[in-house]
């Protein structure tokens, strides 16, 4: 009996711990992929009353497909690949803003790509029964969408957060903090330090479905007006996960927090992770 109880426990918990915390949150487990293996996630997502401050515009975006690839290094580090092919902006309202001089967009949508994002995760220590599991994340994104499009800043970012999480019976816990340094659009010589977090829960209610649900974003740390582009932004993330073997599919509603971010939206995907090569 116990060891039947134990095995039933043991997996209900099998989704979390491989998860490694992907789609369609954006809060990251410290946990990662492993050594050798490589997961693939692609989605979509659609949002409603998005606003650019930097150029103006605001509307519904559609972004797809989303492409993510993380590959596992060693065991305790991988390196992480996130961007995507197309950006669709359906314009609903025009501002002036002080990019919008350079807007090349006359008609009623303005399309680009996502900005690439390049970043590595490790995990410092793992978890215990008594202490959670502790890791460190950095990443650059890179300016791939213009501001002629006005859909991007032409700016270089970098992020440095800790992550930790812990596993409490069948839920999982996750939390980040760090730093943004977001450079300014309009100038060269300044930048907004921004607090990046994040905190998001996993419930498996079966050995294949999570429910999950998270907030994230940042927030701007300057006195006065931030750098255009640079403001606060956050987002609340409900949705669920139904894996399979090697695949995951998901689904997720967006709400967003501040004016800046969609009203409502909504996005979903799949996952794939399998062993990809050796490790020497």
């Amino acid at each position: 009996m116990r060891r039947t109880l134990l095995a039933s426990a043991l997996m209900l918990l099998m989704p979390l711990a491989a998860s490694a915390q992907q789609r369609p949150l954006l809060t990251e487990d410290p946990e990662t992929i492993g050594a050798g293996r490589l997961l693939i996630e692609a989605g979509f997502d659609y949002g409603r009353g998005v606003a650019y401050p930097a150029s103006g515009l605001e509307g519904n975006l559609l972004r797809v497909p989303l492409i993510g690839v993380s590959i596992g290094v060693s065991s305790i580090a991988e390196i992480q690949i996130d961007g995507g092919l197309f950006n669709r902006l359906a314009i609903t309202e025009r501002e002036p803003a002080p990019l919008a001089h350079m807007l090349t967009v006359t008609g009623d949508s303005t399309s680009d790509v996502e900005d690439l994002a390049i970043g590595m995760k490790i995990r410092v220590a793992a978890e215990t029964a008594s202490r959670p599991a502790f890791g460190v994340r950095f990443a650059t994104r890179l300016p791939n969408a213009s501001n002629e499009s006005g859909l991007g800043l032409d700016t270089t970012d970098f992020f440095a957060s800790l992550v930790g999480a812990k596993t409490v019976q069948s839920i999982r816990v996750v939390g980040n903090i760090g730093l943004g340094i977001l450079g300014d659009p309009t100038r060269g010589d300044r930048q907004n330090d921004a607090l990046t977090y994040g905190f998001s829960l996993a419930r498996a209610v079966t050995q294949p479905a999570e429910l999950v649900a998270e907030i994230n974003g940042h927030l701007d740390t300057r006195e006065g007006a931030a750098p255009p582009g640079t403001g606060s932004r956050g987002q609340v993330r409900l949705g669920a996960r139904y894996t399979i073997g090697g695949w995951r599919a998901d689904a997720a509603i967006l709400l967003g927090i501040t004016s800046r971010d969609p009203g409502v939206g909504f996005g979903a995907g799949f996952t794939y992770v399998f062993n990809a090569f050796s490790i020497p």
